[in-house]
């Protein structure tokens, strides 16, 4: 379920968001409705194993209109308690009574965008919070009964913004969260960073400065009892993120609301991004379904192959793949575990290029 709405845009996004001082949450939930109905009669109730709320900046739309997003989509589908409800969240939106609400609505599991703890760090990525609202938000979420806490967090920033990544990393893990989820920051085209960088304000971080942080976290996080179990992810035992972990197993899964993308297992389709044509559409009873692509099998492969590469489940080792890839077991880059080929931290780092050059062996 994608929700466009933020504060502000930070300075490395290129999603596709709405910058809104006032959120429309009537006029959105209304269109979520809309475009619920039109793909679906409310007979026609799904199973959801998981839901997820993601953005833009979802706990903009406050704790009642969290509430309401979900009583609009149990009207088309149905999940137990089992179910693993995500939502994103900034840490200036979380308070004791959003909170609250959230859980009294069915949200079990929240996933923070914390980024960084450090003042300068925080300031340069445009963020809307300072760093004592983290720490303000994890009690909040706690005392509310969510216990599933995910934080996110930026490293390999160029050297002019002096944060400090260990600190970081320390910061975070005094927070006791059951999952981190770690990006590697990228100047996009159209985002303030990559005009920053054309006007030649911005110095890019080297390749050098992202490998230091990814094996730093690697490092860190293991020693504190977390599994790398994604090249972007790590969890406590048990508290792996269930929604991510069937994009990478290639499960189908609805979407819905402005830029959702869906997947039915062969074929993929996305909305129109922009918040006010979806809302046009929906309201006039359009599908606001703006293109599709249907994979072949060579597609589906190929992405097998990259997706396995990603994780720990490894690929299934074959001989045409245990000797395609003896140079990155040599090179530490790759492991043998039973009866799957394991990227190492060293193989992640290279991870495009490993995933092309088995394609291309396995094509030959």
């Amino acid at each position: 379920m994608h929700v466009p709405f933020c504060a502000r845009r930070c300075s490395y996004c290129d999603f596709s968001i709405a910058v809104r001082r006032d959120v429309p949450v009537a006029d959105y939930i209304d269109g979520i409705r809309r475009e619920l109905a039109l793909r679906g009669r409310a007979s026609d109730r799904m199973e959801l194993d998981t839901l997820y709320l993601g953005g833009g900046t979802p706990s903009r739309l406050g704790g009642g209109g969290v509430a309401d997003l979900l009583t609009a989509i149990r009207e088309h589908a149905q999940w137990s308690d089992a179910a693993e409800v995500t939502l994103e969240a900034n840490p200036d939106d979380v308070t004791a009574e959003s909170a609250r609400l959230w859980r009294g609505a069915g949200i079990n599991r929240v996933s923070l965008g914390a980024q960084s703890f450090s003042p300068s760090a925080l300031q340069w990525m445009r963020r809307t919070h300072d760093a004592e609202q983290i720490g303000a938000a994890v009690a909040h979420l706690r005392e509310a009964g969510i216990a599933q806490l995910s934080l996110d967090l930026i490293f390999a920033l160029p050297e002019e913004v002096q944060r400090d990544w260990s600190d970081d990393l320390e910061r975070a893990l005094a927070l006791l969260p059951n999952h981190i989820s770690l990006y590697g920051l990228t100047v996009e085209p159209h985002t303030p960073l990559g005009h920053w960088r054309d006007r030649g304000e911005l110095t890019e971080s080297p390749d050098t400065r992202y490998e230091h942080d990814f094996l730093l976290a690697h490092s860190t996080l293991g020693a504190a009892g977390f599994e790398h179990y994604e090249v972007s992810n790590y969890a406590l035992p048990g508290a792996r993120a269930r929604h991510n972990s069937s994009y990478w197993r290639h499960v189908p899964y609805a979407a819905i609301g402005p830029a959702a993308h869906r997947f039915d297992g062969a074929r993929r389709s996305w909305n129109v991004a922009p918040y006010a044509e979806w809302l046009r559409r929906v309201r006039a009873g359009v599908d606001p379904t703006e293109g599709e692509e249907q994979l072949t099998t060579a597609d589906v492969e190929s992405e097998r192959t990259y997706i396995a590469l990603r994780t720990t489940d490894g690929l299934v080792l074959t001989d045409e793949i245990r000797a395609s890839t003896a140079r990155w077991r040599e090179a530490g880059w790759a492991r043998i575990v039973k009866d799957r080929l394991q990227l190492t931290a060293l193989g992640w780092l290279r991870l495009d290029a490993l995933a092309v050059d088995l394609t291309h062996a396995g094509s030959r």
